[in-house]
């Protein structure tokens, strides 16, 4: 294979101008973008599912297409997702053969940098024995002509292993940008594919049938007052509102490997955008997984328990609850004043700020301690209402 490549690269070196070659990437995302991203993205993406929600149901999406075709067009997901399948495939073999070259050329970069190494010592040495040799030191002529023959044998290699390096590039450059002309291709007609879609669909009267999973009711759940219904409300939009920073990690990381593996510039801020980011996520989401009950617990006695033992046990256990989220948000709020008061930043290049993450500690252990309260007063109303019952 690699034979194969190396020819088809050597030929292409020839014919292939040299503008063809990759450029380097060197983006750094703003610290405000990011900011305004995890703010602005999970309000748009709400309004626009509410919006599709509200349309009769389409098989296929233009702008969701145009989505995958801006996202991941290089791997051919908008083709899947219009279910033109083989021409999917054809944008992965080429994105395949797009990582396979840029291996081969980072290989040839790494052995021409080990020779231009290799060729300073032997310059060095060349220019030593020429300053002996005009001092007419003994044995001066005999140890220049030696250090010329090596440098002249290292120059050679180092000259092979450029040539070797741009023959590479050369093959990496013609494979992406034949990947950007089917891009623009695809954009041209990526309405009508959209359209094409649609109609096979329509034609052939596909079903989506919406697995549900059977769940056995609490009666717990049906007992609410105004108060219980407005902190659940706050838990379940505080849970989906940071349910769509997913989304924002896909396009993140999506980012990092074609920088990284097609234009060889890895970020210096992807994984720590996104490291900050999933920590955030966790602590804001703590209040609608309560509500929902999916917390991490052992619950091999508990669920043999009746519903009213049920209520009591997590009455009786709600202390340390209370105690540990307090505690949560009095160290959440120490943190984040400390932050601020010394603007603290990561000390990474990217020198992100730190202030946003602590305070989401404090208002992530605020609305757990909220939803906890909305449930401690569930079981009280519902243990006063079965005994009076």
């Amino acid at each position: 294979m690699e034979w194969v490549l190396g020819s088809i690269a050597t030929v292409l070196h020839g014919i292939v101008p040299e503008w063809l070659v990759l450029p380097s990437l060197t983006l750094t995302l703003p610290h405000v973008v990011y900011w305004a991203g995890l703010l602005l993205f999970p309000l748009l993406a709400m309004y626009l599912v509410r919006r599709a929600r509200q349309m009769p149901r389409r098989s296929a999406s233009a702008a969701i297409a145009w989505m995958f075709w801006f996202w991941g067009g290089f791997v051919g997901l908008h083709r899947f997702y219009l279910r033109s399948r083989q021409v999917g495939t054809i944008f992965i073999l080429l994105f395949a053969l797009l990582l396979l070259g840029e291996r081969y050329s980072s290989d040839a970069r790494n052995v021409r940098s080990a020779f231009d190494n290799e060729l300073r010592i032997t310059e060095f040495n060349v220019t030593k024995h020429q300053k002996d040799v005009d001092r007419e030191s003994e044995g001066a002529e005999e140890r220049l002509a030696l250090a010329l023959e090596e440098r002249d044998a290292v120059q050679a290699k180092a000259q092979a292993a450029a040539q070797t390096e741009d023959e590479w590039q050369a093959f990496v450059g013609t494979v992406f940008y034949l990947i950007v002309v089917l891009l623009l291709f695809d954009a041209w007609r990526l309405p009508k594919l959209a359209r094409e879609s649609e109609a096979r669909d329509a034609a052939e009267s596909r079903e989506i049938d919406i697995l549900q999973r059977d769940v056995t009711p609490d009666e717990r759940d049906s007992i609410t007052n105004p108060f219980i219904r407005a902190i659940e409300k706050i838990s379940d939009w505080s849970g989906s509102f940071v349910s769509y920073w997913i989304v924002l990690a896909v396009f993140v990381y999506y980012y990092e490997v074609i920088a990284r593996y097609v234009f060889n510039s890895p970020t210096n801020w992807a994984h720590e955008a996104m490291f900050l980011m999933f920590g955030m996520q966790y602590l804001l989401s703590g209040a609608c997984t309560l509500r929902d009950g999916k917390h991490v617990k052992v619950d091999v006695i508990y669920a043999q328990f009746s519903v009213r033992n049920r209520a009591r046990l997590d009455i009786a256990t709600s202390v340390a609850f209370f105690i540990f989220v307090v505690t949560l948000i009095v160290t959440g709020a120490l943190f984040a004043m400390d932050a601020v008061e010394v603007m603290e930043v990561s000390f990474t290049e990217w020198a992100i700020q730190y202030w946003p993450v602590k305070f989401a500690i404090m208002i992530g252990g605020i609305l757990i301690l909220l939803q906890g309260v909305a449930g401690l007063m569930r079981n009280i109303i519902f243990l006063s209402r079965s005994r009076t019952g």
